[in-house]
């Protein structure tokens, strides 16, 4: 006999009866948010790639892909096998990698996708290089260059120039572009500020750009961007491909932001949890803590009743392990006892290492249960 909990919900569920906690997903608000960016970038005539590392799940990818995405990005190889399984036909990995290991899943995946890779070092070009020619498949490259925030990527044109003789020495290997991507600009909450270091990374991008056009080498692809510049990216002239991730979902911390150019965003990833005590005056304990919420770049910046009539307003204040601490806003110190099994939906502050913690997307449309998305290449991070 074997041994399983029940599911947390069943197709047709009310949300009331949704076990707690469980990761939500408002259909309505992501249909929205993914016909958007699709149009966007249809709009400004640049390929849609997002990041698959947000939602890491294959039943999204395919809508993404749907609605007119070219492929994915992942940031990990192992992570790209479940895309690739169901069926993803260009998958783009947007991180270096080392270790014949490494090599080993990425010469595999490339005889099942169109598989691109980055790179900013002679010994990963060599490795990879000679790998996929024994295998007898052709992997694409993109190096990638340092755009400012000093993380990975080539620091000068001397340096990508040897990365594009590197590739062209390698007969499995096709040169296809460069990646610029500035992780470190996406939130910057005030908009004009985040536009100006959009433009400077821009910039960066274009002189990379410049040096190949004088070495006589096309550069067919510039990628990179993300959800809190993907309007400037997508208007600047040098990038041909974009990689927004977060915005079908829209967490707290990009929820901070200024939104001053032509997208709107709505939030539509929440985790459902129940107040499981509350002993002590202006104060409830919900069923969700560290486990079950990311807290890196904030904890929720809003507590929403699935009940819309229930009172009062709280305020979450601490994370523990399984437990999470809210709080009556202002000087209320009313007994709550009367709250405890009652349901609330929190935004998490950040999507990405949230979404990473759950086995499936309790999908809904109104009050009900619509589908259940596994959430496929959860905890593949090699």
């Amino acid at each position: 006999m074997t041994l399983a909990p029940p599911p947390a919900a069943r197709v047709g569920d009310p949300l009331a009866s949704v076990a707690t906690p469980s990761l939500m997903l408002d259909l309505d608000a992501f249909d929205a948010n993914l016909a958007a960016m699709s149009a966007f970038a249809n709009r400004h005539g640049v390929v849609l790639r997002p990041h698959a590392k947000a939602h890491k799940s294959s039943k999204i990818a395919r809508r993404q892909i749907a609605a007119g995405a070219v492929g994915v990005c992942c940031q990990k190889l192992s992570e790209a096998y479940p895309f690739a399984a169901a069926g993803i036909a260009s998958i783009h990995v947007s991180n270096e990698f080392v270790g014949a290991d490494k090599v080993e899943m990425a010469v595999e995946l490339a005889s099942h996708v169109r598989l691109s890779v980055c790179v900013d070092a002679l010994p990963q070009v060599r490795a990879l290089g000679d790998a996929a020619a024994r295998a007898g498949v052709t992997i694409d490259v993109l190096p990638e260059i340092d755009a400012g925030q000093h993380r990975c990527g080539v620091t000068n044109e001397a340096a990508l120039l040897a990365l594009v003789d590197g590739i062209a020495d390698q007969s499995a290997l096709r040169f296809a572009g460069i990646q610029a991507y500035h992780g470190g600009i996406q939130h910057v909450a005030d908009w004009r500020m985040r536009h100006d270091e959009a433009k400077r990374a821009t910039d960066v991008a274009a002189r990379y750009v410049r040096a190949l056009d004088v070495r006589g080498v096309r550069c067919g692809i510039v990628t990179g961007g993300g959800t809190g510049t993907v309007e400037f990216d997508a208007a600047s002239g040098v990038f041909t491909e974009l990689q927004p991730g977060s915005y079908l979902f829209m967490d707290g911390d990009y929820g901070d932001i200024g939104w001053d150019g032509e997208l709107r965003w709505r939030h539509s990833l929440f985790v459902l949890s129940t107040i499981m005590s509350a002993t002590r005056p202006g104060m409830a304990v919900c069923d969700v803590g560290l486990k079950g919420l990311a807290v890196d770049s904030g904890l929720p910046r809003s507590a929403h009743w699935l009940d819309a009539s229930t009172m009062p307003a709280l305020t979450y204040v601490s994370a523990n392990d399984e437990h999470g601490m809210l709080q009556a806003q202002g000087d209320m110190q009313s007994d709550f006892a009367d709250l405890v099994g009652m349901r609330l939906m929190l935004p998490p502050g950040h999507c990405d290492p949230t979404v990473n913690l759950y086995d499936e997307y309790v999908c809904y449309r109104g009050e009900r249960v619509s589908d259940i998305w596994p959430i496929d290449a959860r905890g593949l991070s090699r």
